[in-house]
């Protein structure tokens, strides 16, 4: 199993910048994915971004242009620079863990992030 720990959210102002980091423990298979999902109270768990093993990139286009996801396979860690922040990202972040040889999801308990207009 895989254990996932978030940190990095809090309250900023919108046009501001936060960054998210988590750390991933246990039994670290490859291939894989890790990334961020996010969910505002009333509203579906989204995708933000993800990063394979490989060092892959994939944004939702709400993002693009304004987030980066980079991850340090050696620390088995995965960060989320957010910038321009906006009202709309407010949310609860998650991390994910996906691993593509076992076809198995892990989450982390998730981060509050929340953007003041």
């Amino acid at each position: 199993q895989v254990q996932l720990v978030e940190s990095g959210g809090g309250l900023v102002q919108a046009g501001g910048s936060l960054r998210l980091s988590c750390v991933a423990s246990g039994l670290i298979s490859r291939p894989n994915a890790m990334g961020w999902y996010r969910q505002a109270p009333g509203k579906q768990r989204d995708l933000v971004a993800t990063i394979t093993s490989g060092g892959s990139p994939n944004y939702a286009n709400s993002v693009k242009g304004r987030f980066t996801i980079s991850r340090d396979n050696a620390k088995n860690t995965v960060f989320l620079q957010m910038n321009s922040l906006k009202s709309e990202d407010t949310a609860i972040y998650y991390c994910n863990f996906a691993s593509t040889l076992y076809s198995t999801d892990y989450w982390g308990q998730g981060t509050q992030v929340t953007v003041s207009s």
